[in-house]
């Protein structure tokens, strides 16, 4: 086997030229948020102030921040005018086609009973062993 070759240690202009470039780097795909905002699809627990310290008068609302809250507790269809999504679209449009005619005994087919059935139901009644 080939002896180990030893490496040369780093001198101070190498270790600065990397980091110079890794610097230039993050800089470059660096972005700067300057302003911030409460997540409203979160729940917030407000905690209470400490019993034996004087509060000051209640801070007002925020009008606006309290609209944001109250919309997104809204189902999707009141928050939205169309779907946002492919499996939104299932079931957006709740309201029936038609309206639906009870009386139509067409499409409206309900169980009756006649003296031929109530019998006949009775006798089965009869006939079937009982299981306790």
């Amino acid at each position: 086997m080939a002896a180990a070759k030893e490496k040369e240690p780093l001198n101070m202009v190498h270790q600065n030229a990397i980091l110079c470039e890794t610097t230039s780097k993050e800089h470059k795909h660096q972005k700067l948020y300057t302003q911030f905002y409460i997540n409203p699809y979160t729940k917030i627990h407000s905690l209470t102030g400490k019993p034996m310290s004087v509060h000051t008068a209640v801070d007002e609302e925020e009008p606006n921040f309290l609209k944001v809250i109250h919309r997104s507790r809204l189902e999707p269809m009141k928050k939205y005018s169309h779907p946002q999504t492919e499996s939104q679209e299932i079931g957006w449009n709740t309201t029936p086609l038609i309206d639906s005619d009870r009386t139509d005994q067409r499409l409206n087919s309900y169980r009756k009973n006649t003296e031929l059935t109530n019998y006949m139901e009775a006798a089965w009644r009869l006939n079937e062993p009982i299981f306790r």
